[in-house]
């Protein structure tokens, strides 16, 4: 499996060289960071709480919004706690600082694709050092894309790939290579999504093509150069691959899976255990945080507040539109404006995005065992039903909900959002993930 998701090593020594700083263990997160505009702790909240301070770690895409904001309009510091958010270079270097930990110059937590809390707590992706981990909250929903090159403009490929499976299976006879497609991490998020999209249509990935984990930050450049013909990953990247010219939007994940289930905050268990009231404060913060965002007359602020160098360091007319849901969909850049196809930080159809589910952090676990991604570690739906057991703290969740005073209705009381409906009509029923699974054509 490692062969076929490999690092791409395609742009040069530079890249390399990238790759190689940020997956090392012990890269320290980037501290930079504007603290003078930061709210302090009210100090009556911070004397309730056994620690007024947690280290999370963030990647620079809207998914972090939340968090953001949580810091900037002192959401947290309203419940006496100062977050310092630490950008990371990449998912491998998020990985390797939360196994080092603060107290070891790392982070605590923070910002990450599922499953990999759950894989980091069995050890599947830290060479087998077991790291427990604690699901607290869902950070987003939607707000991915699946970029494609404009060498495939006449292509036009967009959410159905069914009528498009011949453009990836004859490419090597004109390119005299596979197609490339590119996602962050593997075996996560984006590798899921765009694993989704090609199977869907007929496109088997581990064979038809090749998958390549890149990071977000070096996605313009490659498929500026070539060396890729599409790639899956959140926003502001797909926007800016439109903005700049260099491709179009084939699909956005909303319209894969509406009120889907995207990037999640999740901590160091041990950090939990010892501050139990701590963690509370932090949900609470990222709650109010997450209702404030998902305001329509709130997102210009939103960009303005991520945008700065101290986090995003990207221009306000990139992360604003995306925050808005306007996009230019297919080579033929038919304008779409719906806040609700982007993303959604509070509310859905669905219920409140902002709760952990444990049904929807198993549709995740459910896909790595649909591509066989961790073979004798990872093998059956009861590990996987266990290890969402052991991870996602649902309690935590409502407790700082009832605290907060929201609304009965706003508070789940199961631990499941029901059936989930994709794009081709498949069903995921987290009571029968094996129906699931049978229903699928391509598979390992």
């Amino acid at each position: 499996m490692t062969s076929r998701r490999r690092f791409i090593t395609l742009f040069g020594a530079a890249f390399g060289s990238s790759l190689l700083l940020s997956g090392c263990l012990g890269n320290p997160p980037d501290r930079s960071g504007s603290s003078a505009t930061i709210p302090k702790p009210e100090p009556a909240a911070a004397a309730k709480l056994e620690t007024t301070t947690i280290k999370l770690g963030y990647i620079p895409i809207l998914e972090a919004a939340p968090l953001v904001v949580g810091v900037q309009k002192g959401f947290f510091a309203r419940h006496g706690l100062k977050v310092e958010l630490a950008k990371q270079a990449s998912w491998p270097a998020a990985r390797d600082n939360v196994v080092l930990g603060s107290a070891g110059g790392g982070i605590d937590g923070g910002q990450w694709q599922q499953p990999m809390p759950h894989l980091i707590t069995e050890g599947i992706i830290t060479d087998g050092k077991k790291v427990p981990m604690v699901v607290l909250a869902q950070l987003i929903s939607q707000a991915n894309g699946i970029a494609v090159s404009n060498s495939l403009k006449a292509e036009n490929l967009g959410l159905d790939l069914s009528g498009s499976v011949d453009v990836f299976k004859r490419f090597p006879e004109k390119q005299g290579r596979k197609f490339r497609a590119s996602y962050t991490f593997p075996n996560a998020n984006q590798d899921l999504w765009i694993r989704y999209w090609l199977a869907a249509g007929g496109v088997d990935p581990d064979k038809d093509i090749e998958l390549l984990t890149v990071p977000s930050t070096e996605t313009l450049q490659g498929m500026r150069n070539g060396t890729m013909e599409a790639f899956s990953t959140g926003d502001p990247w797909p926007f800016r691959i439109v903005s700049d010219d260099i491709g179009y939007l084939a699909a956005l994940t909303a319209q894969m899976w509406p009120a889907h289930p995207e990037e999640f905050l999740a901590v160091r268990s041990d950090w939990v255990d010892k501050h139990p009231k701590a963690a509370v404060a932090l949900v609470k913060g990222l709650i109010e945080a997450q209702q404030w965002a998902d305001k329509a007359e709130n997102r210009s602020e939103v960009a303005k507040l991520i945008s700065s160098r101290a986090y995003f360091n990207t221009p306000v007319d990139v992360l604003e539109p995306a925050l808005k849901g306007e996009y230019l969909l297919g080579a033929d850049r038919k304008a779409m404006n719906d806040p609700t196809m982007g993303p959604i930080y509070w509310m859905s159809d669905r219920g409140v995005i902002s709760y952990p589910y444990k049904s929807l952090s198993l549709w995740f676990l459910v896909e790595s065992l649909r591509w066989n991604m961790h073979p004798g570690k990872l093998t059956t739906i009861e590990q996987a039903r266990a290890l969402v057991d052991k991870v996602n703290r649902e309690d935590i969740w409502r407790q700082a909900a009832t605290e907060l005073g929201l609304p009965a209705k706003d508070i789940p009381t199961g631990s499941s959002r029901g059936k989930e409906t994709f794009f081709d009509g498949i069903v995921f029923d987290p009571e029968n993930p094996q129906s699931y699974l049978n229903s699928l054509k391509i598979k390992r």
